[in-house]
């Protein structure tokens, strides 16, 4: 699929303002090429990195020799996804994989859902269910959000000195600006990855 064809794809329905936006894409990959598309996809991991917004992204095949990727990506909300999804950096990048890629297939969603939905789901393949309901999702987010939230309070509190000292709000300013992207990047995937029997299982 060319640049041009991204531009004109139909577009889905805008996210509320501030609200984080995950992206779903469906590629077709020759399992000859796999590592020239490997470094293809990390080198628009590196670009997406720079812009802001940017909370994370990941891909995996259903199998080793599997010619559908599911790729993710996810940016803290629709204008900082626009701003990249129609940036000259991802244009080009897009033009540099014209060969390497093709048929995709674009899904958006809002909030937290994108993390756990099933790849097996975003490939059109069966999958055990669809998105878990709520309260697992709350129910995930604490379990990685308490140990880490522990750890740093622990840390600061031992080594920063004045910490207690400091005014709440800044306090939790620091805290929440620290924990965010940790939680993004690598605590938030890393357990819904553990948990996905669970999430996933049916009622």
């Amino acid at each position: 699929m060319s640049p041009e064809e991204w531009r004109n794809e139909p577009r889905q329905p805008q996210a509320p303002p501030g609200v984080p936006v995950t992206v779903s894409i469906t590629r077709t990959v020759d399992p000859q090429r796999i590592t020239e598309v490997t470094h293809w996809v990390q080198a628009g991991v590196n670009l997406a990195n720079r812009y802001p917004g940017f909370l994370g992204s990941g891909w995996v095949r259903s199998s080793q020799d599997s010619e559908s990727w599911h790729m993710l990506y996810r940016f803290g909300s629709q204008d900082t996804l626009d701003a990249w999804e129609t940036s000259p950096d991802r244009l080009g990048w897009l033009e540099t994989g014209r060969d390497l890629v093709s048929e995709s297939r674009v899904e958006k969603r809002t909030g937290i859902e994108g993390w756990f939905d099933s790849p097996e789901s975003a490939l059109g393949e069966p999958a055990a269910s669809v998105a878990p309901p709520r309260w697992k999702q709350a129910s995930s987010i604490w379990l990685g959000f308490f140990p880490v939230n522990l750890v740093f309070t622990l840390l600061v509190t031992a080594f920063v000195p004045g910490w207690n000292d400091l005014p709440t709000a800044l306090k939790v300013l620091i805290t929440t600006s620290v924990l965010t992207p940790i939680m993004a990047y690598w605590v938030l995937p890393g357990v819904t990855r553990l948990l996905r029997p669970w999430l996933q299982r049916r009622r």
